[in-house]
């Protein structure tokens, strides 16, 4: 006769009888830990503050990082006994660490639901706390432990302890904005991996190892131990391969690592495959559960990479929605379910009998269960319009019920059994019963709740006060694009009655909560709501309520001024925000590049001047500080060639000869200037002068070509940095006429006291405030160039640095010449096109493409951490 041993651990190897009291006292503490995740989400459905993001996530974060965490924690713990044939840790070392976890995770749901960045730091760090000493405790037991054929398992939880850190970490970063807009994404897809599967996923599989043939009732296969060695050195190694190169924005590793963790999956689903069968299993519905969960996992993976391979970072991060719902129904709760259907007869019968009646309450109808069950993961996963795109989670919910009532039936009848057994495993049931409800009511609100809404279909939200008292009426366009909502200062008279038209032009979705007011439903790319937000008589603020969005910089104030002047109709704010590449964002130096320009300011004009007449260019370039305005409402000192920076361009042929006097003007410092498009020895043409000083330079420009001038006085790097640059234009000869030429001269912008230790510093680190083109981050998103549908349009670029080069890409467009560093690459004539001019620094070229419609055509630094950052402007094409 087999016994309650032996069904907990088939493969041949029987736990010690102590696996038995540590299980009652895991047991315990579990009910306690699922009782109290029960009660925060009834709270969280008795709220009426939350939005529907905010109780999305909650929901999915108090399922798999509440009830799950709890449940991983303490059977971890146990099976790593049973596996490893050691000691039980010390019962009050084993309280104290759950209680830890508990308390952790209880700060980080509530830290999020309110919106408090310190209380949600603390829960992350006493959470981190809890799971290193739970990582402590499993590597010790494995020290003198005798061993046995599971042993390799415990080495699933400890991989598995480390990747909730790692996701603790990347979650902390998120929730409290530290990782900057710029990382969020990958840094989202980060967390994402290595919890769900990392920390959920890796004990998964290594139970499964266990557990698959258990349910089957066969012994475990000789050639198991070794696969499972294997399979975590795929799916570990793999998993943090990804993790790493999604957190950096490298697309390649992680596909690298997701193609290692799904080989590992498969391979594993593979074993189970192969492993003999006894007919009948021990539970046939736990086995074909178990089953259907893998099926998901490898499912889900091969999904995942596929999103890797072949889309953007940024709209992996969206197709992400649709698949963890799958795998917390179809891989997790799943799994819990078959789990359970197979355990609880044998944690609560007395024997044999009984657990075969209560095994077979269980099971009834399972295969109608497993097939709406499945069939409901199914339509979550597909693309499908209407009824059937929204049928998914009330079927997934509805089998989980089910199952819910059957666990009752069965809590109910294990009541009325011996109040005691002949191990003393029945004076423990009622935690035992209580735990199990609590975990299965979790369950089943987690699926609904889980799939439930954030979708773009649907009608308007319900509007504030519309036309709420007296006075005009205005209208503002809001773009919600990149961790960032622009315009990010709205100012109106006390009174306006204002209306936001909302529109999210983010791959990634979002959604706009005026405070005390209305909110939009969650927004897809290119969908357009409008908020009437009332009669404004006070500040308020407006924010993106995706948890974490806000503390990322997802947020936009609605200031009360005395008298703006604005009259009924619509902003100008947001005009040019349709566009495809908006790239407005704050940098991670501070700037705010979704915010105006000071008043009077004017961009620098990036219209080519026509080439003087006759040959000799004679130029007066005066060297001063001077302050200018380098982002929006940044003024700062540069050290400037002309009062500008860059200096003013100069535009020639081959063969005219530019005469150019330096004048220092600068009461500090010495200055020189060095001009690449002459050939001459730099001795004293390059020489600094002193402040009063004149210099005259006279070159001959004998190649044509994009050229580089710059100051040649000593620390170039800091010369250079604050602006001492700018361009010579020399035609190619035979050069024919475009309707439009510009010039766009690209470089770094520090910020800061110019010479400062602290300015400097960021020089030599590389590590700019901003990347512009002609000085001034994001001039031309706010100013667009001009031109007209059919127009040939030349761009002159060159690449000043004093670092960083440029890869320089124009949205919706194919460039059909390319000239780079004094030769055509590419003429019009030609069959090829070009995507990118790449120009190291000091380089510089130009392209032409015709716009072939009206719209706006982005320009950027394709690096997009420069584009990101301010290297991004707009072509406005009319018809």
């Amino acid at each position: 006769m087999r016994s309650k041993t032996d069904d907990l651990t088939a493969g041949g190897t029987r736990p010690p009888s102590r696996f038995k009291a540590s299980g009652q006292r895991g047991r315990h503490l579990a009910a306690h830990a699922l009782v109290a995740a029960w009660a925060a989400l009834a709270l969280l459905a008795a709220s009426e503050r939350q939005t529907l993001p905010v109780a999305r996530w909650l929901a999915i974060h108090l399922f798999l990082l509440g009830a799950a965490t709890t449940a991983i924690v303490v059977w971890s713990e146990h099976f790593a006994v049973a596996m490893l044939h050691t000691r039980l840790p010390d019962r009050r070392w084993s309280n104290t660490r759950l209680a830890g976890v508990n308390a952790g995770v209880a700060g980080v749901l509530t830290g999020v639901w309110a919106d408090l960045p310190a209380l949600t730091g603390a829960g992350c760090a006493l959470l981190i706390a809890a799971i290193t000493a739970h990582l402590v405790v499993l590597v010790r037991m494995g020290r003198g432990a005798l061993g046995g054929r599971l042993a390799p398992i415990a080495d699933y939880y400890r991989a598995a302890a480390a990747a909730l850190l790692v996701g603790a970490v990347l979650g902390w970063l998120l929730a409290t904005g530290r990782g900057g807009p710029r990382h969020y994404t990958g840094l989202e897809l980060a967390h994402v991996h290595i919890t769900l599967l990392g920390w959920i996923g890796l004990p998964v599989l290594g139970t499964l190892f266990m557990l698959w043939p258990t349910v089957l009732g066969v012994r475990m296969a000789e050639r198991t131990t070794r696969l499972a060695r294997r399979v975590l050195l795929l799916t570990g190694g793999g998993l943090l391969t990804a993790v790493a190169g999604l957190a950096a924005g490298q697309r390649p590793a992680a596909v690298l690592g997701m193609t290692l963790y799904a080989a590992g999956v498969v391979v594993t689903g593979y074993l189970f495959a192969r492993t003999p069968r006894r007919s009948p299993a021990v539970s046939a519905a736990a086995a074909w559960m178990l089953a259907a969960a893998m099926g998901w996992l490898v499912i889900g993976v091969i999904a995942d990479l596929g999103l890797l391979t072949a889309r953007p970072l940024a709209a992996v991060q969206e197709d992400l929605g649709t698949l963890v719902p799958v795998l917390l129904v179809g891989l997790v709760a799943q799994v819990l379910v078959g789990a359970l259907t197979y355990l609880l007869p044998v944690v609560l019968s007395s024997g044999p009998k009984e657990r075969a009646a209560l095994r077979a309450v269980l099971e009834r109808y399972w295969p109608a269960r497993l097939a709406v069950l499945n069939l409901g993961v199914a339509l979550m996963a597909l693309p499908l319009p209407g009824p059937a795109g929204t049928a998914g989670g009330p079927l997934a919910g509805a089998a989980a019920a089910a199952f819910l009532a059957l666990v009752v039936a069965v809590l109910v009848r294990g009541r009325r059994g011996p109040s005691r057994t002949a191990d003393g495993s029945g004076a423990a049931r009622r935690p035992v019963l209580w735990g199990t409800a609590a975990g299965a009511v979790v369950t089943v609100l987690a699926v609904l709740v889980a799939n439930s809404g954030g979708d773009t279909g649907g009608s308007d939200v319900a509007a504030g006060a519309a036309g709420a008292g007296s006075g005009v009426t205005r209208t503002v366009a809001v773009t919600l694009a990149h961790m960032r909502i622009r315009p990010a200062r709205i100012e109106v008279a006390a009174g306006t009655t204002l209306r936001l038209e909302v529109t999210n032009s983010d791959a990634m979705r979002h959604d706009l909560k005026v405070e005390d007011g209305p909110a939009t439903p969650m927004l897809a790319e290119g969908h357009t709501r409008t908020l009437d937000v009332g009669r404004i008589t006070g500040n308020r603020e407006a924010w993106c309520t995706l948890p974490g969005h806000r503390a990322a910089g997802m947020a936009m104030s609605i200031v009360v001024t005395e008298d703006t002047g604005s009259s009924s109709g619509t902003d100008a704010a947001g005009a040019h925000d349709h566009d495809h590449g908006s790239m407005a964002a704050a940098s991670d130096g501070g700037l705010d590049l979704s915010a105006d320009f000071s008043a009077g300011w004017r961009p620098r004009d990036a219209a080519l001047a026509p080439v003087p007449g006759g040959t000799l260019h004679e130029v007066e370039l005066r060297a001063a500080h001077t302050e200018v305005e380098v982002a929006p409402g940044v003024k700062q000192q540069m050290w400037t060639f002309g009062g500008s920076a860059p200096g003013p361009t100069l535009h020639g042929k081959v063969g005219d000869v530019f005469e150019v006097t330096l004048v220092n003007d600068d009461t500090g410092m010495g200055h020189g200037v060095d001009f690449h498009a002459g050939s001459l020895a730099p001795d004293k043409p390059m020489r600094t002068i002193q402040p009063g000083e004149r210099l005259v330079y006279r070159f001959r420009a004998e190649r044509a070509g994009a050229w580089l001038y710059h100051c040649s006085t000593s620390p170039m790097l800091q010369h250079m940095g604050n602006g001492m640059y700018g361009a010579v234009i020399i035609d190619p000869p035979g050069l024919k006429k475009a309707d439009h030429e510009y010039v766009l001269v690209s470089s770094e912008l520090y910020l800061g006291t110019p010479g400062s230790t602290a300015q400097v510093k960021k020089m030599r680190d590389d590590t700019p405030d901003a990347w512009v083109f002609n000085g001034i981050a994001d001039q031309y998103s706010q100013r667009p160039l001009k031109a007209k549908a059919g127009e040939r349009a030349r761009f002159w670029v060159v690449a000043a640095g004093p670092s960083d080069g440029i890869a320089f890409h124009i949205v919706g467009t194919v460039f059909d010449t390319v000239y780079k560093e004094g030769a055509y690459l590419l003429r019009p004539d030609g069959p090829g096109g070009s995507q990118v001019l790449d120009l190291a620094t000091a380089q510089g070229g130009f392209v032409e493409t015709v716009f072939p419609a009206a719209g706006h055509y982005a320009f950027v630094d394709h690096d997009m951490r420069h584009a990101e950052a301010g290297a991004h402007g707009m072509v406005e094409v009319s018809d």
